[in-house]
């Protein structure tokens, strides 16, 4: 079997809201035959001294892909906003995941975005795959 490539991923979120983070790490974790790197910032790892928006734009600068999660959008809508604006400055593509029984998006996640797909592992894999640089 050939070795696996290794993607490069930043996922949005919010330190408030961490559960929905939490939960697509161990999606991207427990996805059969597939390798990924975490370029997010954890909550227990922000660094002292160094601004948010400078963290986000060191995180996302060496992403493959920056996935974000819709469902946080409406209660940190300027952080998110922020993350796109830096991903979209960097050509990086975005993939959206709207959370589970969400009926809409925002349009500033479905604009920014390559791909909008459900809270499921095959799909938000299958579109890393695709969309990463």
């Amino acid at each position: 079997m050939p070795a696996l490539r290794t993607y490069s991923v930043f996922i949005s979120h919010a330190w408030d809201y961490h559960k929905p983070y939490c939960r697509m790490v161990e999606f991207l974790n427990d996805a059969p035959n597939f390798s990924w790197r975490n370029y997010s910032v954890p909550k227990t790892d922000p660094k002292p001294g160094v601004s948010l928006e400078d963290e986000l734009r060191n995180q996302i600068r060496p992403t493959h892909v920056v996935i974000v999660l819709a469902g946080m959008y409406v209660a940190y809508s300027e952080w998110i906003l922020t993350e796109i604006e830096i991903a979209n400055a960097m050509n990086k593509p975005i993939i959206g995941v709207e959370p589970w029984g969400s009926k809409r998006v925002p349009a500033a996640v479905t604009e920014a975005a390559k791909e909008t797909v459900g809270w499921n592992t095959s799909s938000i894999v299958a579109a890393i795959r695709k969309w990463a640089i």
